[in-house]
């Protein structure tokens, strides 16, 4: 699993737009906005939502199912497995976790299968395992991985536990989100 930031952007636009809410300097601003960014009053936090972020993830398709609960302020670009899953024979680094050398031969024997128009892609996408690795280019605010933190932090799925260690490593302002 991989998660790099790519781009983060708006934290200068952010505070202007907080000063003016609060008539003071842009400088006052900066210091006053991690007080605010967990949001003492409705709309105090408001100013998460412009500043953005641009992550590169691999998340096994199990993950890219729960994210697309932040469909708020988010997009994602990603590696279409309909015109990628039939390219290659796949291997164990394809997965989040290793999967039996039995799967991964019959999951292989269907893109063959699929490749020689044996079967649509309706039948190779429904035996791929949800550990099956996808990448994509998510952008989301900052209040979208506030969000994602306070939801998915100890989750049952401990893979979300990696993501919010790498995402919270690698922005500029994790203040604004713990």
């Amino acid at each position: 699993m991989n998660i790099e930031l790519l781009s983060e952007h708006g934290y200068e636009e952010a505070a202007l737009g907080f000063s003016l809410s609060y008539n003071t300097s842009v400088e006052r601003a900066k210091v006053l906005m991690p007080k605010y960014a967990h949001g003492a009053a409705p709309g105090e936090n408001k100013f998460l939502r412009i500043i953005w972020l641009w992550f590169d993830v691999d998340f096994p398709r199990l993950l890219w199912q729960e994210s697309d609960q932040y469909k708020v302020a988010t997009t994602t670009l990603s590696e279409s497995t309909i015109h990628t899953l039939s390219k290659r024979q796949l291997t164990q680094e394809d997965f989040v976790v290793r999967i039996s050398n039995t799967m991964l031969g019959a999951i292989n024997k269907k893109i063959i299968e699929y490749n020689e128009k044996k079967i649509n892609m309706t039948i190779l996408k429904a035996h791929l395992p949800e550990g099956f690795l996808q990448r994509r280019i998510w952008n989301m605010n900052y209040a979208t991985l506030q969000n994602i933190v306070c939801q998915r932090q100890s989750h049952k799925v401990k893979l979300w536990d990696e993501f919010i260690e790498k995402a919270m490593s690698s922005v500029r302002h994790p203040e604004f989100i713990k």
